[in-house]
């Protein structure tokens, strides 16, 4: 049996799978914890890494591997490999303005052209901009930059400041996709320079079927950026949206053609098998189902069942789920709403119902975004912790307007990588 494994390095945890490539059956498992904030020691990802492959049983008998991780995340490392400040995450919104002088100065249509995205606080070359404008100092000791998954891998393969050859750092097409200063045609060195203030080494990108080694020998697969990893964990192909129902919500799908949307609301991110995947991020997923749940004094089973027992439409009721802004439609200054209230509707089933219709209804607005830049989508893939819900699953095909599949909960990240292990093994 040949064992590979798969990594996930998410925002809270990294969470570690071995896996027999020939059947996929998943052996043995592990997890270590990230601190919480949103700039963090690398070193503490790392640790992380460390304890959650002991906990999985080491990997001396397995044959290959690869790391998935939080994508847009800024690690700058030195001339001696050492990183010289915390890494600033995806959810770190200082670079906020820095965005915005970027768009400024470029023109939304000329970078979504130039690299699938029009530049928010999430991506790479923001934080890069923040760094040049707030750290000068720092910015000008920057020799490399890499995001998570590329540092960890190039740490894991036996890389580090105890042997920093930057010649050796790797990433794949769906991490760089998301930095904000990558393009079809590889890195976009006048984009990176305007955020930096000066050039840097960045990762080779592999493609899907590349592999490097580790100092044991063992093949290593590109990896991805967690969405990516999560499409092929779940195994999503064209025609596929998967739809992550979390604290906050994304809709992405799997599409053989590169998407530009010079508004922004759609990311044309690359996918970790040679397609594109763009994607949609609402704020508002679960969380509405929570407050909802609350004021009506139930727990998750009961809100579930409250709003099966309405009937569609909610009697009339309707919920805008936009209790904190929303990101997609951009309404960051918006408010939940629910309207229709009679004395005949205003029910405890038909405000559950709303809640589902509503949230479900942010989904449905960001699906419909991919389909009119042309994306095709036949089938809906629910998962996240709110796609458990029974009245989720029923509700959603009558919302998004398409069948609906449920896989049962796994670290799908982090499977995602482990077949693409299993992939390169078999090259």
């Amino acid at each position: 049996m040949a064992l590979v494994a798969g990594v996930d390095s998410s925002t809270q945890s990294c969470k570690v799978v071995v896996m027999d490539a020939a059947t996929g059956e998943v052996v043995r498992q592990g997890r270590g914890t990230h601190p919480d904030g949103t700039e963090v020691d690398p070193a503490a990802w790392w640790d992380a890494l460390q304890a959650a492959i002991t906990e999985a049983g080491g990997l001396d008998d397995v044959e290959a591997w690869a790391i998935g991780g939080q994508q847009h995340g800024m690690v700058v490392l030195d001339e001696a490999g050492e990183a010289i400040r915390p890494a600033l995450l995806w959810n770190d919104t200082r670079s906020a303005g820095a965005a915005s002088d970027l768009v400024r100065e470029f023109g939304s249509d000329e970078l979504a052209a130039r690299t699938g995205l029009v530049p928010v606080a999430s991506f790479t070359i923001t934080k890069l901009r923040w760094l040049r404008d707030n750290e000068p100092e720092n910015a000008a000791r920057v020799a490399a930059v890499a995001l998570p998954h590329d540092w960890l891998t190039w740490r894991l393969r036996g890389f580090g400041p105890e042997n920093p050859d930057f010649g050796e750092l790797v990433t794949d097409r769906s991490d760089a996709s998301g930095t904000g200063y990558w393009g079809p045609d590889g890195y976009d060195r006048a984009l990176l320079v305007a955020a930096l203030g000066h050039d840097a080494v960045l990762p080779r990108v592999l493609e899907h079927e590349e592999w490097v080694q580790d100092a044991g020998g063992r093949r290593v697969a590109p990896g991805a950026g967690d969405n990516a990893g999560a499409a092929l964990g779940v195994g999503a192909g064209p025609g596929d949206a998967v739809v992550s129902i979390g604290t906050s919500g994304t809709v992405f799908a799997v599409s053989t053609e590169r998407v530009i949307d010079p508004s922004g609301t759609v990311a044309g991110f690359a996918s970790a098998d040679g397609n594109w995947l763009p994607l949609v991020a609402t704020i508002n997923a679960s969380r509405v189902l929570e407050a909802i749940r609350r004021v009506l004094g139930v727990d998750h089973a009961g809100l579930s069942a409250l709003a099966l027992a309405a009937s569609p439409g909610a009697g009339g009721l309707h919920l805008e789920p936009y209790f904190e802004g929303e990101r997609t439609p951009n309404l960051p200054d918006a408010t939940a709403t629910l309207s229709g209230m009679t004395l005949a509707s205003t029910t405890r089933e038909n405000v559950a119902r709303a809640a589902v219709e509503g949230m479900l209804g942010g989904l449905a607005y960001g699906m419909q975004t991919l389909r009119d830049l042309g994306v095709e989508v036949r089938r809906a893939l629910l998962v996240g912790g709110g796609a458990q819900s029974e009245a989720v699953q029923r509700i959603a095909p009558e919302v998004l307007g398409v069948p609906v599949s449920v896989p049962a909960p796994a670290e799908y990240v982090a499977l995602g990588a482990a077949r693409q292990a299993a992939g390169v093994l078999a090259a």
